[in-house]
């Protein structure tokens, strides 16, 4: 019989923030959008910021928030490695609205020729873009489906 689940374990530099057993979970990788599930291809690849969702054993699911890092899969065991990882549910969606607009106003203020600073604004937009993406659809998730 194929296993139903799997361990999972996503960690930051800081903590490891989950960890336990879970049916799938979708990320997205370099290269696009992956779901993993049980007797997955072994795999090693890099993860862009955003959304880490986790549907655990029983089917109840979890969401985190992360800056980008890497996602290592191997037979019986997932781990996703980042440099920052949040729950989405302690994430502040007119904190993060700010933080979205704050990077805006910094990346127009660039000068687009200093490729150094242009890129570190272009990282900070999208990181909290990002953020401010799970957090909003971590709430229109919870609203269609507990009411």
């Amino acid at each position: 019989m194929a296993a139903k689940t799997f361990h999972l374990d996503i960690v930051s530099a800081e903590e490891k923030i989950f960890s336990g057993l879970v049916e799938h979970i979708t990320v997205d990788g370099e290269e696009g959008g992956l779901g993993i599930f049980p007797g997955h291809t072994p795999l090693l690849t890099g993860i862009k910021p955003g959304e880490v969702s986790a549907v655990l054993e029983g089917g109840k699911r979890e969401v985190f928030f992360i800056s980008g890092g890497m996602l290592e899969v191997q037979p019986e065991i997932v781990t996703v490695l980042a440099d920052t990882v949040i729950r989405a549910d302690d994430i502040d969606e007119e904190e993060a609205q700010e933080a979205v607009e704050r990077a805006k106003a910094q990346y127009d203020e660039i000068d687009k020729k200093d490729k150094a600073d242009y890129s570190k604004a272009l990282i900070e937009l999208q990181e909290a873009s990002a953020r401010l993406r799970v957090v909003r659809d971590l709430s229109k998730y919870t609203k269609r489906h507990l009411g």
